[in-house]
């Protein structure tokens, strides 16, 4: 969610791993372990919870959290509870992490020292006030000053135990002054409106005799007005506070009003400071961003040179390569890319390209794919966007269920538990594992289009590379979509929001064990056992040693690297994707477009009959359907599969007979029946799964035959007449994301502004790459740099778009110094990270993003 400031958007987002924590004090009783979970603030809402870790001091959560923050916050706080279930969990310690700290442990893990909770240090929210210092004639015609003080409105109170009832204190600080005035309680509100005025005396008249009123004008200066905000509470323990504001009158200065807002602060309450690490510590990894999003206009210049990225020669020549090459870690540079090329519908052609070349640059077939490269970390950011969906439906309900059971399954000899079996621990384990096997290689139709045309352009790179290599053209494949793709999703489901959170230790190890068997499995590799260091894992993969799971492998492998997109000519022979025995009947039309069942007739009849449907034997390649009078034969029709039009179901009045479908062409139809309705379903499935990317797919279809001069759905007398049925979407595998291409070009263009050095020094490099032809100086060994004139070009222009968006932020940075009032409503004052940016803005005269 977006905050608008004068035509610019501000996005707040945080992503945070929380670790583990370690030496948690003890419970003071005979057990001693505590049963702990873990709570993220935005100061005092709690915005995720993780789960409880019982008996344990130390307890590993291995959490991910990720969201966007809708609102300005202070902190960013991290509560340890002791879960009791028979009281109110007790609060063992906290991490506050103050706003404008949080770039301090950007991206790095780091142990946080837990400090004491506190009621009275348990704030947030802000209050807006107005004080007015006036002269007042008494009755003897004496002068003297009275402050007037106006509580007007709260804002983002906290919540306190389900309830928010605020009420305000004010009192006047200063000799022997303590009277408190309170304000009337508001009930269920955390943005109370009070708007409610209270007197103070500040002097008295000099011939006042009683001395503890006896304060000088000069004095004033040094009183100080008080505001408490309290929750009203019906407990026994008391009202909660929720903050307080000390005001100087010297504020008033020499008009004698002040009108501002505060943050509520906490008080202090001399709590004593307690040793480093006494209450233990949590390791957290905190990615706070604060993305400024211009009008798309502004991004135009650097957006169009990432977007052609795929069309540079050579591609490591590019916007987005460069990008690659100069970000410290390559996935900085993944996320924002692929959330760009997918946005803008690039994604399939840029990876292909950055592949292409990585494959080129590749010696042996046996490690392709093997680092940390951009080709490999933006294709396994693609398969997590693109195949979230995907892996909900195939892994998710297995995945439950063996989360929900426990079986024991544990096949180390040295780890069995003393009432467990290893032979029912091996079977429990192979049974699963032969489930999820079996799920995996039979989603295929399921996989999304735009994963499948990524691995159609890994296969023909890979296979036309190695082409003495027969299973290149396999392992390409494998090694993005078991080894980076399902097999961490069983290992940490938490990750990829198959589960809530991470699992408990045995199902953790059960997972492991299915993970590593199915990775194998999926890795086609020659010598299997030889790939598992423990003995066990060798013995037990004796159970799948068999070609009917290598086969199954490469015929899912097989399927989704088939590719619908025909404007690329495979290299390879075709690949058969599905074939069996069903009956059809074909709708043809004449020269004149009048349509006609070209058919045998059966004899004695004028109309349709069972006998007019012939069994005939249907292939699908990834490249045509075709049909035969018997399997082994010619074919009897070809059909590219960049005609099939629509394949759609047809309903069962047509012709009276169950499990019927279409396969829609320019020309002619289809009609035909599988032998029951999974069979349907399948047929339907694969056939929508390759030709979907069609560029002349319908919209719409008759879901009924056209028969005896009428479509009988709609009853149109044309047989040329439109569909008059919404196609399905057929599989749900293209993608539908939530992206904002400007802010994805911000974050990129952030990115750049942060490594400009490095621009600057690939440069260099290109300069010295053209000039000298002898080994390359070692500080430039770590950029790739085929084409130093091309490099070097598109360099020059990154580096000009990256400028000019600088100097728009710095225009915006300095406009909004000059407009921004600090005590504002936007700024009030306690705003430390605000405060920052003033000292900075005052102590300089330029500006830097």
């Amino acid at each position: 969610m977006a905050v608008e400031e004068e035509g610019l958007r501000v996005f707040q987002s945080v992503k945070i791993k929380i670790g583990e924590a370690k030496n948690i004090p003890p419970y003071p009783g005979p057990n001693k372990m505590r049963d702990c979970y873990c709570t993220v603030n935005l100061d005092q809402e709690e915005v995720f919870r993780t789960k409880t870790i019982e008996k344990s001091l130390c307890p590993f959560y291995g959490e991910d959290f990720y969201c966007e923050i809708p609102r300005s916050f202070r902190h960013l706080s991290f509560y340890i509870f002791d879960r009791d279930v028979f009281r109110r969990d007790s609060s063992i310690g906290k991490v506050a992490v103050k706003k404008e700290d949080l770039q301090k442990y950007h991206g790095k893990d780091h142990w946080f020292p837990l400090q004491p909770v506190c009621a009275d240090s348990e704030v947030q929210g802000k209050v807006h006030l107005e004080l007015r210092l006036s002269e007042v004639i008494t009755d003897s015609g004496v002068i003297c000053h009275k402050l007037a003080t106006r509580v007007l409105e709260c804002q983002d109170l906290p919540i306190v135990n389900g309830q928010c009832d605020p009420y305000a204190a004010v009192s006047l600080l200063g000799p022997s002054r303590s009277e408190a005035k309170k304000t009337k309680v508001k009930r269920k509100t955390n943005n109370p409106q009070f708007d409610e005025v209270f007197f103070f005396e500040v002097t008295k008249p000099l011939s006042y005799t009683k001395r503890h009123f006896d304060v000088e004008e000069d004095d004033v200066d040094k009183l100080a007005l008080k505001v408490d905000l309290w929750n009203a509470s019906n407990l026994k323990f008391g009202d909660e506070f929720l903050g307080e504001v000390r005001v100087p009158l010297k504020v008033l200065g020499q008009s004698g009003v002040h009108d501002a807002w505060y943050f509520l602060l906490p008080r202090d309450n001399g709590h004593k400071s307690l040793k480093a690490d006494e209450l233990g510590s949590l390791r957290l990894n905190i990615v706070y961003t604060e993305d400024h999003v211009f009008p798309t206009e502004h991004y135009n210049p650097l957006r169009d040179l990432l977007l052609q990225s795929a069309h540079v020669e050579p591609v490591s020549a590019s916007t987005a390569h460069i990008l690659g090459e100069v970000c410290r870690e390559k996935q900085e540079a993944a996320v924002p890319l692929v959330r760009l090329f997918l946005h803008y519908g690039k994604i399939v052609p840029f990876l292909s390209a950055i592949a292409h070349a990585e494959i080129n640059r590749t010696q042996d077939p046996n490690t392709i794919f093997r680092g940390n490269s951009l080709t490999s970390k933006c294709i396994d950011e693609t398969m997590k966007l693109a195949g979230m969906h995907y892996l909900r439906v195939t892994l998710k309900p297995i995945i439950d269920e063996i989360c929900t059971d426990h079986k024991p399954c544990e096949i180390d000899p040295v780890k069995l538990k003393e009432s467990e079996n290893l032979d029912t621990n091996r079977e429990n384990l192979r049974q699963y594992v032969d489930r999820i096997f079996n799920v995996i290689t039979s989603s295929g139709v399921s996989c999304p289009t735009v994963m499948c045309d990524i691995f159609f352009a890994l296969r023909e790179s890979a296979a036309s590379r190695f082409q003495v290599d027969p299973d290149v053209r396999y392992t390409a494949v494998s090694s993005f979509i078991f080894l980076r793709f399902f097999a961490p999703a069983i290992l940490s489901p938490n990750l990829f929001h198959l589960r809530p959170h991470h699992p408990d230790p045995c199902t953790s190890r059960t997972l492991t064990l299915i993970s590593k068997t199915i990775q194998t499995l999926g890795s086609l590799a020659k010598s299997k056992s030889a790939n598992f260091k423990e003995s066990y894992m060798a013995a037990f993969y004796d159970y799948f040693n068999e070609q009917k799971y290598a086969d199954a492998v490469k015929n899912f492998l097989d399927l989704i690297s088939s590719s619908a997109r025909w404007d690329q000519k495979s290299i390879e022979t075709p690949i058969m994707l599905k074939e069996g025995s069903v009956k059809l009947v074909i709708k043809r039309f004449d020269a004149k477009g009048s349509g006609r069942f070209m058919i045998k007739r059966a004899q004695g009849r004028n109309r349709f009959g069972l006998k007019n449907f012939k069994k005939r034997w249907f292939r699908l390649t990834n490249h045509e359907f075709t049909y035969h009078k018997t399997k082994g034969e010619g074919a009897l029709c070809s059909i590219p599969i960049e005609n099939i039009l629509a394949v759609e179901r047809l309903e069962e009045e047509s012709f009276k007979m169950k499990n019927m479908f279409q396969v829609i062409q320019p020309e002619r139809a289809l009609y035909i029946q599988a032998n029951n309705c999974v069979e349907a379903r399948d047929w339907i499935d694969i056939l929508t799964k390759v030709s979907q990317c069609n560029r002349k797919r319908l919209s719409t279809y008759h879901p009924s035959a056209y028969l005896n001069g009428h479509w009988l759905c709609c009853k149109l007398s044309a047989d040329a007449a439109p569909g008059c049925t919404p196609c399905t979407g057929g599989l749900p595998a293209n993608i539908q994301l939530d992206v904002d291409g400007d802010r994805e070009t911000e974050r990129i263009y952030s990115l750049y502004s942060t490594y400009m050095a490095k621009l600057v020094k690939m440069q260099e490099a290109c300069g010295s790459k053209s000039v000298y032809d002898g080994p390359e100086q070692e500080e430039y060994s770590t950029f790739v740099i085929d084409d130093p004139q091309e490099t070097y070009k598109t360099l020059r222009l990154v580096i000009s778009a990256v400028q000019t968006l600088e100097q728009q932020h710095m225009q915006y940075k300095r406009d909004k110094f000059r407009k921004t009032k600090y005590g504002s409503q936007e700024h009030p004052i306690g705003d430390q990270s605000f405060q920052c940016y003033i000292r900075q803005q005052s102590e300089s005269s330029t500006y830097s993003i």
